[in-house]
């Protein structure tokens, strides 16, 4: 794959075992590219790196989506009781209840919930899904405007034409591909430096303004953007005023309140690295992100004890 650049090295015991490939892009404030590795202007899915327009979308058209309402819309989160009570009560408000969600079935990604589920005996739920708060805000949004709610994750859906709108406005492109999240919600692709742009362009909007009430509410309530412990959260914690969104399949972007913004795009789509292959791309740009230096190595691991490292390259 020579058009990608290695962006991250994987070390076991001194011995340099693997090698992620893929893109990476840093800007500027003022938009300019300063740091490009791979082919960073090719077209990338950003699968739930892109929560923050639909969240937007659906505070444009109406959706009273008030701070941690509006974080969660935008986040991916654990699936704990209090992202549960929260996706309930938003839909309460609008005369629906968790079976209006179109979101699959699934598992808390919060280890200790999870567990406390199997052994109550319960089974997986569309509400413990990490994308039920976003599913939520646009359920509500169609309840505002009088939109079908049983077709709200068609293409041709007007909150999804929004969505779309959001996603080329922001980004300054239009969107090179539409497909099916896992999520089960339209996806717009758009490349790498118009995910970041589109990121970046939250953090620097004008205060009050949407795009700005969305980053803000982020960075207000970063546990409902992720979750306890996830690393989102935890990052967006450690830089304080950062903006902080993973997606599936190795995407992450992170804005910070300067307006440098980073965005990775694993190839191989394993998002272990991307927090810290984003960090050194910040660090190129001469950003002082050393309040989150604890996130700029993993650990390898042999016989349950570190062995090695991974790092950014």
């Amino acid at each position: 794959m020579p058009e990608f650049a290695a962006l991250a090295e994987v070390v076991r015991s001194g011995f340099a075992e693997s090698v992620h490939y893929g893109s990476a892009v840093g800007l500027t404030p003022d938009g300019r590219a300063e740091v490009a590795l791979g082919p960073v202007d090719a077209p990338v899915l950003p699968r739930s790196s892109a929560k923050p327009f639909q969240a937007l979308a659906c505070l444009v058209t109406g959706a009273a989506l008030p701070g941690a309402r509006l974080a969660i819309a935008a986040g991916s989160h654990t699936g704990e009781d209090f992202h549960v009570r929260l996706v309930a009560e938003l839909l309460e408000e609008y005369g629906l209840g968790l079976d209006a969600l179109r979101c699959p079935e699934d598992w808390p990604e919060d280890e200790s919930t999870r567990r406390r589920l199997i052994r109550e005996g319960l089974t997986k739920t569309r509400e413990r899904m990490n994308c039920s708060g976003k599913h939520a805000a646009m359920l509500a949004a169609s309840v505002a405007n009088g939109w079908d709610v049983a077709s709200y994750l068609d293409q041709d859906h007007p909150l999804q034409r929004q969505v779309r709108a959001a996603v080329e406005e922001l980004s300054g492109e239009k969107a090179a591909a539409v497909a099916v999240d896992g999520c089960g919600a339209p996806l717009f692709g758009l490349s790498l430096t118009g995910l970041a742009r589109a990121v970046q362009a939250l953090v620097l909007a004008t205060p009050g303004s949407a795009p700005r009430q969305v980053a803000d509410a982020m960075r207000e309530h970063p546990e409902y953007v992720g979750g306890t412990g996830h690393q989102n959260t935890e990052l967006m914690r450690a830089l304080p005023g950062a903006v902080v969104k993973g997606g599936a399949e190795g995407v992450l972007v992170a804005a910070l309140e300067s307006g440098h913004t980073a965005a990775v795009k694993v190839i191989d789509g394993s998002p272990r690295a991307t927090t810290a292959i984003a960090l050194s791309v910040l660090r190129r740009m001469g950003c002082d992100v050393s309040g989150a230096d604890a996130f700029s190595v993993v650990q390898v691991l042999g016989g349950g004890v570190p062995v090695g490292e991974i790092h950014a390259l």
